[in-house]
């Protein structure tokens, strides 16, 4: 719902905060790994219940994934890095509530709630652009991208801000789970509403 709002500055400090990244020789692909294997160890360090080293992967994870799309415009933009970045998102973003039901097995009911609630917004927003790209849509509203990106009620701003509120009150985690799994919900029936209405309303 930010995402929109909070890209062209964001893009711009990003931006020069890349150039020397590039001046070193350093690729976006280099940069998502790099992101993907924080983000990693935030995981593990979120199973272990270390929720405050945690806190600061993800933020550094976070940094990486918006990193990588501005060394990428700097260079060259490249298929597998689209890809290569939406993979280790949607992994992580299913990871760290796994490793929750791992430190807090009282919540695991919550933590696969919330997984399945990514998964209806992951599928709905790859099948949107999957279909945008053979129709030949596109858009820039979030900056440019790898393949169309269709907005919603939670995006990447709302889901890292969650992520960082579960770690910093994990005791609450369930109740936090449950409401923002709902909002997910939400989301994707807006998806499949805009598919509906930008595709075609046959059966």
């Amino acid at each position: 719902m930010f995402d929109a709002y909070l890209r062209p500055p964001l893009d711009r400090l990003l931006s020069r905060v890349a150039r020397p990244l590039v001046a070193c020789g350093i690729s976006a692909n280099m940069v998502t790994i790099a992101g993907g294997v924080v983000g990693g160890f935030a995981c593990v360090a979120t199973a272990f219940g270390f929720y405050h080293i945690a806190i600061a992967l993800l933020a550094l994870n976070r940094i990486c994934d918006g990193l990588d799309g501005a060394v990428a415009r700097l260079t060259l933009p490249s298929d597998f890095g689209g890809f290569l970045d939406i993979v280790t998102d949607f992994l992580f973003y299913s990871l760290l509530p796994f490793s929750f039901a791992l430190s807090r097995p009282e919540d695991s009911l919550a933590a696969a709630f919330l997984i399945v609630s990514f998964v209806g917004t992951g599928t709905s927003f790859l099948a949107f652009a999957i279909v945008a790209a053979k129709r030949g849509i596109s858009t820039e509203v979030r900056g440019t991208k790898s393949f169309f990106y269709l907005g919603g009620l939670v995006e990447g701003t709302e889901t890292s801000a969650i992520l960082g509120l579960i770690l910093l009150f994990p005791e609450w985690f369930g109740v936090i789970a449950v409401i923002f799994g709902l909002l997910c919900w939400l989301t994707t029936i807006y998806r499949i509403s805009s598919a509906w209405q930008v595709f075609g309303k046959g059966y």
